[in-house]
């Protein structure tokens, strides 16, 4: 039992949101700078602002968290050692991170910032949390997907402060494993520049349908479930959210937290935050009915019934007002522009609004209240200093930057191939390859007798691959399945995140997947002084992001069908090839494993076509993922031949190889 009285940690995404969450309640507001923070389409805050809020959340003794919670680009360190510097003279309160080569900045050079884990680092079980506190991070953000007997048990283990989401909107990915915008488009969402794909309509069976599109997180009726087990921080989502949105959002949690006794009042503050529907997600065990018939947000208030000479007429059984904010959305074509109500006229339940004619309004078009400003917030700040980041010397982050570099090089080019199924085995020959991945399913990993003879020849070559979601109630069954493992003789693993190096004995070889991200050299050095074998770059890097690095010894993945989605909440596909396609028609699978619903394009990345490049430039390690193929001698020799000739293999895509990673 925990009597202290949790953060409520706001965001804000321009200075009224700041001043919305400061008057609504907020013990600590989370904002981002310009650049590296995972909400690039907000507004933001300049070096002159963030100083401004600082002093004015100082005065009332709130905290600031600075979102760095982007992956970096090799390019972009010398940047972001101005902007940590010029944090580090600021005096914030924490910075909040995704990228292991960030980590390793602030250890070595930024010892004084406090380091709050982002939920995209995946901490999702008590592993996560106890490797965190190892590498003296301070607070842990953790996963949205967690049940409530799993985070009983990851507060009751853990020593570190424990963060959590607790309402706005929800992603259809785990935090950090979604690829999707960025196959789309190249806007990586570890990028900050989300295209929000599980927004969008699909085509299954053909019929046009919301397939990912989940309602909005809201767990104000377990708020005292959460105080009691400790959580540290309690967390609003909305840094693209209007300041009305933050102060009622702030308002309800801070009358809730406060005062329990009025939270039936607190959740009538909340029906009108012009949200979407509203679930508790996996806490609340509602997920079954989580997916959403719209993707707007917003109370439907009705249709335009009629346009005539600049005034816009409907009908409506919800009471607006003059100023109100209203969205209008096409019907035929889901396209939306932003109104206020002008020249309000009512009659009873008939409305009339004026509008200046430049946006198209036709009748059918459905509408949505999305605002009601009860209070005004400044727009600016009184006091603005004169502030911008200096740049460091060039020499100085030139020498830095040479710490950052590993010596020792690959001395001939190796191959590995990813398998997931054990009947790769009868279709591969183990002689080809240097490392054969497997990546079985926790029940072929449990069947499977590593002790037979053609195992045992091979097992030099031979890695086990761990998943990257294992949950709190499967860890010490995984610790038991690895040590029998082990006990046979296999002592080589790609671990899926850093903190599962601690379900593995200390004789282990421990190798990083590309899910544990190396964008950039000091991520790369991380991993090196973390004892980690080999490593990945991630398969939505492009390759000048590739050629900048000095740190060439990680495995380029050349050929893979690239998991888009990666997540817990069930899909709804009807058809019997589990598949469906997007508005270009591009085709998509979906495919459930150990209770992980995955997509994949229907056509894989592919760049073996710069195999010869890749060498040049100085990388020697690839890798072959058959993942998502059906096993096949004939697929295997294909797929090894193009790798030694460097062959184009078709159809496929690059993903972002050439046309480059936002």
């Amino acid at each position: 039992m925990h009597n202290q009285t949790p953060e409520l940690l706001l965001p804000a995404g321009n200075t009224e949101a700041f001043y919305a969450a400061l008057e609504g309640g907020a013990d600590a507001i989370y904002l981002g700078l310009k650049i590296f923070n995972a909400r690039g389409r907000a507004v933001n805050f300049s070096e002159s602002h963030l100083l401004a809020a600082l002093q004015e959340a100082r005065n009332r003794k709130v905290k600031i968290y600075i979102t760095l919670n982007t992956v970096i680009k090799n390019s972009e360190i010398d940047d972001l050692l101005d902007v940590l510097t010029f944090l580090d003279r600021a005096g914030v309160d924490a910075v909040i991170i995704q990228d292991w080569g960030l980590y390793y900045i602030l250890r070595l050079r930024f010892p004084k910032l406090v380091i709050h884990a982002s939920t995209q680092m995946g901490n999702h079980n008590s592993l996560g949390t106890e490797f965190s506190k190892q590498q003296k991070i301070e607070r842990v953000i953790l996963a949205r997907e967690l049940t409530m007997p799993e985070l009983s048990k990851i507060a009751l283990n853990s020593q570190v402060e424990l963060e959590l989401f607790v309402h706005g909107a929800l992603c259809y990915s785990f935090s950090g494993l979604c690829f999707f915008s960025s196959y789309l488009g190249g806007r990586g969402a570890n990028r900050g520049l989300c295209a929000q794909p599980c927004r969008r309509l699909y085509k299954d069976q053909e019929e046009n349908k919301f397939l990912f599109n989940l309602k909005d997180n809201q767990q104000l009726p377990n708020l005292e479930k959460l105080k009691k087990l400790g959580i540290r921080s309690l967390k609003v989502e909305g840094r693209m959210k209007s300041a009305d949105y933050v102060y009622r959002v702030a308002k309800s949690y801070r009358m809730a937290i406060d005062q329990p006794e009025k939270k039936d009042e607190a959740e009538e503050l909340l029906k009108l935050d012009f949200g979407r529907e509203k679930i508790a997600y996996f806490l609340g065990k509602d997920v079954k009915e989580g997916i959403a018939d719209t993707s707007n947000t917003g109370l439907s208030i009705g249709n335009v019934e009629r346009v005539k000479n600049g005034q816009v007429f409907f009908q409506s059984g919800t009471m607006m007002q003059e100023g109100d904010r209203v969205r209008v959305r096409n019907v035929k074509d889901d396209s939306t522009i932003n109104i206020k109500l002008r020249d309000l006229v009512i009659d009873g339940e008939q409305y009339c609004f004026t509008y200046d004619g430049k946006e198209k309004i036709q009748m059918g078009d459905e509408l949505f209240w999305v605002g009601r400003r009860e209070q005004r917030f400044p727009g600016k700040f009184q006091n603005l200093p004169h502030a911008r980041i200096k740049s460091l010397p060039y020499g100085e982050k030139k020498r830095f930057k040479q710490q950052l570099q590993i010596k020792s090089r690959p001395s001939k080019p190796r191959l590995f191939i990813r398998i997931d199924q054990p009947d790769w085995l009868r279709k591969l020959r183990l002689d080809d390859p240097d490392g054969v991945i497997l990546s079985f399913s926790r029940k072929e990993l449990e069947q499977f007798d590593f002790s037979v003879r053609f195992i045992q020849q091979f097992r030099h070559k031979i890695f086990i691959e761990l998943p990257k979601f294992i949950s709190e109630e499967h860890l010490e069954a995984c610790r038991k399945l690895l040590a029998k493992i082990e006990g046979q003789g296999i002592s080589q693993f790609f671990v899926s995140h850093l903190s599962q190096k601690l379900l593995l004995s200390k004789n282990a070889q421990v190798s990083a997947n590309e899910n544990v991200y190396v964008y950039n050299d000091a991520a790369a050095k991380m991993l090196n002084e973390n004892a980690i074998r080999n490593f990945c770059y991630p398969i939505e890097n492009d390759f000048e992001n590739l050629r900048t690095m000095q740190n060439k010894q990680g495995i380029v993945v050349l050929h893979a069908y690239p998991e888009l989605f990666y997540s817990r909440m069930p899909v709804q596909v009807v058809n019997e090839e589990n598949q469906f396609e997007d508005d270009t028609h591009k085709v998509f699978q979906k495919t459930n494993r150990d209770g992980i619903t995955v997509v994949t394009p229907d056509a894989p990345a592919s760049l073996f076509q710069y195999k010869n490049q890749l060498l040049k430039e100085g990388f020697a390690n690839f890798m072959i993922d058959l993942s998502h193929e059906k096993p096949s001698k004939h697929v295997a020799k294909k797929l090894l031949n193009k790798f030694r000739f460097a062959e184009q293999y078709q159809p496929s895509t690059t993903f972002n190889f050439k046309k480059g990673l936002k």
